[in-house]
């Protein structure tokens, strides 16, 4: 192997160790409480490495949620696949069962919804990235659902409301100590598909039940 070669390699091995370490204790303790320092010990990498790779620790912290945001995505893009042709109804059961299954199969991935808690609490410029990119794109496609079930506009208060409402539920589902002290086995293999099917039966029941209503008009006072 060449001079050059080499190089390259290890250039490679040290980017991911970092990569993996950073994303171990961002996750663990947030983009703030977290130093250039500790992240190249723990990579066992020169000090100056982080710069060297990515500029700075923002620019690390960005490469890390850069990693989520793929992963998330590719949640997204499952569910939209596995509703192809399908009622909006059995789209939405798709949505949900698709959702609740990557991310209890995912316990390696574990780390991108610590990461998410700590955005959601302290924000960093990241979280642009994650709003246009994930977030945005994702209630998106669950509104176009609910607009087709409810024959409204998709930026239709009702709709945003539901989808909210839908999400929601989906995201109680994650793993946290209340839902592990509430339901230790949420997340046993045999309980997912209970799961996706209460949630989703749940939510087109709700959907049903406001799209007959009439829109609260506010008093005036």
């Amino acid at each position: 192997m060449s001079t050059r070669n080499l190089h390259s390699a290890n250039d490679i091995e040290t980017q991911a160790r970092l990569l993996n370490a950073a994303a171990r204790l961002f996750a663990a303790r947030g983009f703030e409480d977290v130093t250039v320092r500790e992240i190249c010990a723990s990579a066992r990498a020169n000090v100056a490495a982080v710069n060297y790779h990515f500029g700075d620790k923002l620019g690390l912290y960005r490469e890390v949620v850069g990693k989520a945001i793929a992963t998330m995505q590719a949640t997204t893009e499952a569910a939209r696949r596995a509703g192809e042709g399908r009622s909006p109804e059995d789209k939405l059961r798709a949505y949900v069962r698709v959702f609740l299954e990557r991310v209890s199969a995912g316990r390696q991935d574990s780390w991108i919804h610590q990461i998410m808690a700590h955005e959601m609490a302290d924000p960093t410029p990241a979280l642009d990235l994650v709003f246009e990119e994930v977030i945005r794109p994702r209630l998106a496609y669950v509104g176009q659902i609910v607009s087709e079930m409810i024959n409204r506009r998709v930026d239709d208060a009702t709709v945003l409301r539901c989808v909210l409402s839908i999400q929601a539920q989906c995201h109680a589902a994650l793993r946290n100590p209340i839902a592990a002290r509430l339901l230790p086995d949420l997340f046993d293999s045999t309980t997912i598909e209970p799961l996706a099917t209460h949630i989703a039966e749940f939510s087109l029941a709700g959907v049903r039940g406001v799209a007959g209503r009439p829109t609260a008009v506010p008093k005036r006072r």
